[in-house]
């Protein structure tokens, strides 16, 4: 698939991202959207089994705990369906974390220690051996490495005049990233064109960068800010290129589909 697109990142830690991508139409933005749900794939326990539970919790409120333990996921070294082997042995007086899980394979480990599993009272041990493997969000909410993917237009602000004498004052509140348009509509002298300014610096409002003018929002044409969140199985850099790479696949398959 070819597609002439430009990605910056606006803001960009490990686990949580603002990126900018120009170039795409709303389609196609949110079925990156869509791919970074769904399609990107994850490893998460799927099996349980239980050697001993003296616990005051069921055997299937453990699994279903332990299902939903991020764990760390080398995207390129399994293929679907493959995983590791896990296990847990923890004795009260004490709390089963996730960090007390061991795992077969040094790539595949807890993305957070500190998840708790189980409290245990004195003489109480849990003790149990897991399966995790590698599948998609569409399959199953735990594989979904993005637990908060959207995105908005990219947007500009036009003055187009000054604000009446008699005007009231009202917030005009706007979230996600400007784009500044400079010289005419710049809100201070230090602007530049094709700044990107994060509504948040102003609180949101646009009278507290824009004071006593009557504005105008624009969108930027084919411009979209998306912010992405993993739950530490995947970096934000991989989670999004993974996803493009996905929508690629999927448009070469369906190429070669139409041609026979």
């Amino acid at each position: 698939m070819t597609q002439d697109y430009e990605v910056e990142y606006i803001e960009r830690e490990e686990r949580e991202a603002r990126v900018l991508v120009r170039g795409i139409s709303p389609a196609f933005a949110n079925g990156i959207r869509r791919a970074m749900v769904a399609d990107v794939p994850t490893v998460a326990i799927e099996t349980v089994r239980i050697v001993e539970n003296e616990s005051v919790m069921f055997d299937e409120q453990i699994g279903h705990r332990l299902g939903l333990v991020p764990l760390t996921t080398p995207v390129d070294d399994f293929e679907i369906g493959e995983g590791v082997t896990l296990s847990l042995d923890v004795e009260g007086p004490d709390t089963a974390y996730s960090g007390d899980i061991v795992s077969s394979d040094e790539l595949v480990q807890p993305a957070e220690d500190n998840v708790p599993i189980i409290d245990l009272k004195e003489d109480q041990r849990i003790e149990l051996e897991a399966e995790a493997v590698l599948d998609r969000g569409r399959e199953h909410a735990k594989h979904q490495g993005g637990v908060s993917v959207g995105y908005r237009h990219l947007q500009y602000v036009e003055v187009v005049g000054d604000r009446g004498e008699y005007e009231d004052d009202e917030p005009h509140v706007l979230r996600g990233v400007i784009e500044e348009r400079a010289p005419e509509h710049a809100a201070d002298d230090d602007a530049a064109e094709g700044d990107l300014i994060a509504t948040d610096e102003f609180d949101n409002d646009l009278t507290n960068r824009y004071p006593d003018k009557e504005l105008e929002v624009h969108d930027v044409p084919e411009a979209f800010v998306f912010h992405v969140e993993t739950d530490g199985s995947l970096d934000v850099e991989t989670l999004v290129t993974e996803a493009i790479d996905s929508l690629g696949d999927r448009a070469d398959a369906l190429e070669e589909a139409v041609q026979l």
